[in-house]
């Protein structure tokens, strides 16, 4: 069949239906010629030569195209992959620009390889395989971008009073028996009645969703039955992943995945995706060429200077996307804006994101790549989360991202943890608690430049955090050898599952002190999606493979873990209530004008003001009064913010501790809110006057509110 092809258009990129024609157009540098390959509903292929050229993009225009069509390339060049080109016609490849992606990678019916691994030897990779992999490849799909967003707004909620819930779009609903069955573990079930409702009843801002961008299964995981269920694996950076669509998956994916954000628009809460811009699932030198290895393999990949065999290395992937690339910066900076402009996203989560800053071998805070998303009009104005560290050398940038940027702030975690299994030091609690200006003080930014979190996707779920000492994956089939060792996490006593009544309590215990802790500190929570419902993966800290019980969320909730979902909801309903805990500027312990009380004021069980040898000893427990009155900050019109006071007891030691209250300078009388010792109990049950005593039982947190000033 002779098809008319027009000379197109090279932009934009990737495939741009009209109900005329399809243009399509493909960037690569150094191929010699492309093929665009269309694929009817038998698989059956049609091969048109894209013969125009602008500024190294092919392109072409072809009538009658309609959104449906799947698609791919075969491009054309030298197989030199000592020189770092790895073009080869008999791999069909992915539309680096696509909108929507069909199938999986079949290992099991063609070699995806571009070389024939049988060759002996540790050059394997540089002999041609020329088997037609088409059978096995996922196929490109041209989409149509329309979509009805009716009278979608996003919801705008400024940083200070953001609380993030990060979830996996498929373990989220897959086993929640409230969720229609064909919903279940897709876009559509995150959209559902029963979904929204525990998120808005929990109480959170927005949701973080790890990787939906489409995924391609490395190798070794199809031999052993598993898949990437994180995601960590992408292909397709304009393609929301199709595994994940109830409705189908020759562009329906598209349509769910923004009927999915209007519907949590609706329902007041921003959606933020977890991107993965760092590598891509063609692995090392001998993994798959699906997609840029095969498009242009030394524009698209960092190579090692010398050796541009071989890649250069800061993921522990195998490959990192070359973003001193023009044309690299491009692809990202695009899929970005895509997501925000077609698609009503809130938000982005960098991971790895060291290795995006990174210009030709340190991470550098003026690198490129900030400066093109700082000046994009449309990026910059969305919220930007920094993972800031990566695999490669002093690639531990906690701290160390420019402004506008938000962090995970590792260093949070590490010491919250520490604190709890009896290790920190009040010191480094009091520094969490007050917002770590220590990290973010010195260059413009406020305490939201801190995302602080406990537990995350990967590690321990904060159940197993006070349940395991010891990583438990077996079922990884790693033989133990994934995962971290250092989990900073106490198991109470004994290793697992316990029918002890004690051992039980002090772990529900340390589970509120933990989330009490995070929901109490100034900066941004973030909360690990199923925490709020004790949600165990068995002691797995690294379960990136496991797309089945291990992962999924269980809704089928006993006694205590119903408790624990009520305390949590109170947790975050006190956070969000009361704007001392969510200051917009960092806590100073000054008074905000001459003759206030100051507005943080650190003290011990005694009631009087911390020494500085009592932050250099071997304290356990800190008090902190936060007041009311004194805000540095005003409110969205300029109004003055005015809140009630408020004393934080920690007691992270083994034994009971007695505590004085302050003067009566700082409240004449003082009721308790939260104790994570008695959760049922009432607040404002109990009453104390100034300098008062109060007993709190060991390893708790109580939370008093001033009553009478």
């Amino acid at each position: 069949m002779s098809r008319d092809l027009w000379p197109g258009r090279p932009f934009p990129l990737g495939a741009t239906w009209t109900p005329e024609a399809t243009n399509f157009s493909l960037f690569s540098e150094h191929a010699d010629g492309v093929e665009l390959c269309l694929f009817d509903d038998a698989g059956n292929e049609e091969r048109v030569e894209l013969t125009e050229r602008t500024a190294h993009n092919w392109h072409g225009e072809l009538p009658g195209i309609r959104y449906g069509q799947r698609y791919g390339y075969r491009v054309h060049g030298p197989w030199k992959p000592a020189e770092g080109h790895r073009f080869n016609p008999a791999k069909l490849l992915i539309d680096p620009y696509a909108k929507a992606i069909d199938g999986l990678v079949r290992w099991d019916l063609a070699s995806p390889l571009p070389y024939r691994p049988e060759r002996a030897g540790g050059d394997a990779d540089l002999w041609l395989d020329d088997v037609d992999d088409a059978v096995a490849i996922p196929k490109s799909v041209v989409v149509d971008d329309t979509f009805d967003w009716e009278d979608d707004r996003p919801p705008g909620t400024p940083w200070p009073d953001t609380l993030i819930y990060e979830t996996h779009v498929r373990g989220f609903t897959k086993r929640n028996p409230a969720v229609r069955e064909d919903l279940r573990g897709t876009f559509g079930g995150l959209a559902s009645d029963a979904a929204l409702a525990h998120l808005v009843d929990l109480g959170v801002s927005a949701v973080e969703l790890l990787p939906i961008h489409h995924i391609a299964d490395e190798g070794f995981l199809h031999d052993r039955g598993l898949t990437n269920y994180w995601g960590y694996s992408s292909i397709g950076f304009f393609a929301p992943h199709a595994g994940y669509a109830a409705t189908g998956r020759l562009g329906q994916q598209v349509s769910e995945f923004k009927g999915m954000v209007k519907a949590l628009h609706r329902a007041g809460i921003e959606v933020i995706l977890d991107v993965v811009y760092n590598h891509t699932a063609e692995g090392n030198h001998l993994g798959p060429s699906l997609s840029f290895k095969g498009v242009d393999n030394l524009t698209y990949y960092r190579t090692v200077p010398g050796d541009p065999r071989h890649y250069m290395d800061f993921t522990g992937t195998g490959n990192s996307l070359n973003v001193v690339h023009p044309s690299v910066l491009r692809l990202i900076t695009d899929s970005l804006r895509y997501w925000v402009t077609e698609c009503h996203v809130d938000g982005f989560r960098f991971d790895l994101a060291s290795a995006l800053a990174r210009e030709l071998y340190d991470v550098d805070r003026l690198s490129a790549f900030f400066d093109v998303i700082h000046q994009d009009p449309v990026i910059s104005q969305v919220k930007l989360i920094a993972e800031p560290w990566d695999v490669g050398p002093g690639g531990y940038q906690v701290g160390n991202f420019p402004v506008l940027w938000s962090e995970w702030n590792g260093v949070y975690r590490d010491e919250v943890r520490d604190l709890w299994r009896g290790q920190g030091t009040v010191a480094g609690l009091a520094r969490r608690l007050a917002g770590s200006q220590d990290l973010y003080g010195d260059d413009g930014r406020r305490p939201f430049a801190s995302v602080n979190f406990v537990t995350a996707h990967d590690g321990f779920t904060l159940a197993d955090l006070v349940s395991y000492e010891r990583k438990h994956n077996d079922a990884n089939g790693e033989g133990g050898r994934d995962g971290t060792d250092d989990n900073r996490s106490w198991n109470c006593g004994v290793e697992g599952p316990t029918d002890d009544p004690g051992v039980r309590a002090l772990r529900a215990r340390q589970r509120r002190n933990l989330l009490a802790t995070l929901l109490l500190s100034q900066g941004v929570p973030m909360l690990l999606g199923g925490d709020e419902l004790g949600r165990t993966q068995e002691g797995n800290n690294n379960a990136w493979c496991q797309d089945n019980e291990i992962s999924w969320y269980d809704w089928d909730l006993d006694g205590e873990r119903e408790a624990l979902l009520a305390f949590t909801r109170r947790l975050i309903r006190l956070r969000r209530d009361h704007p001392a805990f969510r200051r917009r500027s960092f806590l100073a312990g000054t008074p905000a004008e001459a003759g206030e009380l100051p507005d943080a004021w650190w003290f011990r069980p005694d009631g009087r003001r911390m020494a500085r040898a009592d932050w250099e000893g071997g304290q356990r427990c800190l008090g902190l009064f936060l007041n009311g009155d004194s805000f540095r900050s005003r409110g969205p019109r300029g109004e003055p913010i005015d809140d009630d006071s408020f004393l934080v007891l920690v007691n992270a030691h083994w034994e009971d501790h007695d505590w004085v209250l302050p003067t009566r300078r700082f409240g004449a009388s003082w009721t308790v809110e939260l104790d994570t010792s008695e959760p049922d109990a009432r607040p404002g049950a109990r009453v104390v006057a100034a300098r008062g005593t109060i007993a709190t039982v060991a390893r708790s947190v109580v939370v008093m509110r001033r009553t009478a000033r």
